[in-house]
């Protein structure tokens, strides 16, 4: 039996599936941003014609994975199996929106790194030749989020400068185990990792540690350098936690200003759209994986990518018995060959 594990934590995809179709929908605020012009569907209407936001966020999941379906030339059907998610109590989106597919389906909550973690899944089932077709879904609803995680947003409250805009976004990506590219070629699963911090309005600095471990991880583990990646991007750590990140390799002696970004810092004008650090949610990294990422790769802008979903893993009942807010970061590494 091959060995398909590389180091202490990476996993070496022998077979790379191939990424077939993506697609993303979102709602108005995120599509008056800088990345308007990669986002398949922009509704004005952040109910999305339902009569709640959860219900707006199930239809939202629908309208991606059909659209990426679509984009793959496939249907439901050829689906062996559905990894998805979002930030709502038992994942409740992800699973109505799945209910009547007859997709077997896999329910996840990865908090705001489920895109990477849904997506490191479906890829390595795939690799390991258990099933042709596979799938991941996530989402994110600003409305949603607010009610479960801070306060309704009739309450009205101040937002700290620290606080991060919860995306309303879904994006789905249909991962076909022969195909062109670009590949998904190595998953590096995050470790969990705590730095202490209580305060939900900044989870930037939450996470911030558990992404300068995984890609450091991940960059030991594979004997790669920074320099490798076109592109090194973070899941929404949003201007805060990038710049720890960066102070946190800057420590070690590297400089990884060239060819990093965030997520969360790309998707809203910070200077313009009253964001403050910048987006949260997980259908933040996924909207800007299923548009921007991988319409730039089609395009020939990067050939290796390293996307870095991170989340924290905590919740209103935790944070009320005084826990802190344990951060995780998933490393994927896409590449245009294999």
């Amino acid at each position: 039996m091959e060995n398909k594990k590389t180091g202490a934590q990476t996993f070496v995809l022998c077979n790379p599936p191939s990424i077939s179709g993506h697609a993303n929908v979102v709602g108005e605020k995120e599509g008056q941003g800088p990345l308007k012009n990669s986002f398949d569907v922009i509704s004005i209407d952040d109910t999305f014609g339902e009569r709640s936001w959860e219900k707006a966020e199930v239809e939202m999941q629908k309208q991606a994975l059909t659209m990426a379906l679509t984009k793959a030339k496939q249907t439901p059907s050829i689906l062996d199996f559905l990894f998805a998610g979002d930030l709502l109590n038992q994942c409740i989106s992800a699973g109505y929106a799945a209910r009547n597919t007859g997709i077997p389906f896999f329910g996840l909550y990865g908090a705001c790194s489920t895109m990477g973690e849904s997506l490191s899944l479906a890829a390595l089932l795939l690799d390991g030749g258990f099933g042709e077709w596979g799938a991941a879904v996530t989402s994110s609803h600003f409305c949603s989020a607010e009610r479960q995680y801070r306060a309704p947003l009739e309450y009205g409250g101040q937002r700290t400068p620290t606080s991060q805009w919860t995306a309303t976004a879904a994006g789905a990506v249909v991962l076909a185990k022969n195909g062109e590219g670009p590949y998904v070629t190595h998953v590096t699963p995050g470790c969990i990792r705590d730095k202490g911090i209580k305060d939900a309005n900044n989870m930037g600095a939450a996470m911030a540690w558990a992404a300068y471990d995984t890609i450091s991880q991940h960059l030991k583990d594979t004997n790669r350098s920074t320099s490798y990646y076109d592109l090194i991007i973070t899941g929404d750590l949003g201007k805060l936690g990038m710049e720890i990140v960066i102070d946190l390799f800057a420590e070690d002696g590297i400089d990884i200003t060239p060819n990093y970004t965030d997520c969360g810092v790309l998707l809203f004008d910070l200077k313009e759209q009253d964001v403050h650090c910048g987006a949260s949610g997980c259908g933040c990294s996924a909207s800007v994986l299923t548009g921007y990422l991988l319409n730039g790769m089609r395009a020939g802008q990067w050939n290796n990518i390293l996307f870095c979903t991170t989340g924290a893993l905590h919740s209103p009942t935790a944070l009320g018995q005084g826990e802190s807010i344990p951060g995780i970061c998933h490393a994927v590494a896409i590449s245009t060959c294999k």
